[in-house]
């Protein structure tokens, strides 16, 4: 008969190899749908960006080396990457990220007197 201490000892080493084998899981299935929005960025519009972007936060979230890569990343260029990084918090403002997006995509390909969202926004704070 085996003792409790055991059986305990037992259970946690197959939770532990359990939880590593759904975490190697989820990261194959984040290089998959990474793979998937790369197939499909060719097409019109911008659909394979939120599918690569969804990958990676798969990814991200379920592998400690691909953690550590990433805030190297971010450590050599915070502009680029701290969108993601706020995507990858808690409780994302998705709203908010994707307005202030656009907002700095059409500073920079936009010229200043065709700028719409500038404009909107100027008139949507003087009606409050």
């Amino acid at each position: 008969m085996q003792s409790v201490r055991g059986s305990r000892a037992s259970d946690a080493a197959s939770r532990d190899i359990a939880g590593r084998l759904v975490r190697f899981g989820l990261v194959v299935l984040g290089f998959l749908i990474i793979l998937a929005g790369i197939a499909i960025a060719p097409l019109p519009g911008p659909g394979g960006i939120p599918v690569i972007v969804v990958g990676l936060m798969v990814v991200l979230r379920n592998s400690f080396k691909a953690r550590r890569q990433f805030v190297r990343l971010h450590q050599a260029h915070p502009r680029v990457i701290s969108p993601i990084r706020r995507m990858l918090r808690r409780n994302p403002r998705l709203l908010e990220m994707a307005w202030r997006q656009s907002l700095r995509i059409e500073r920079r390909v936009v010229p200043r007197n065709l700028r719409f969202a500038v404009r909107s926004r100027r008139l949507f704070r003087r009606r409050r």
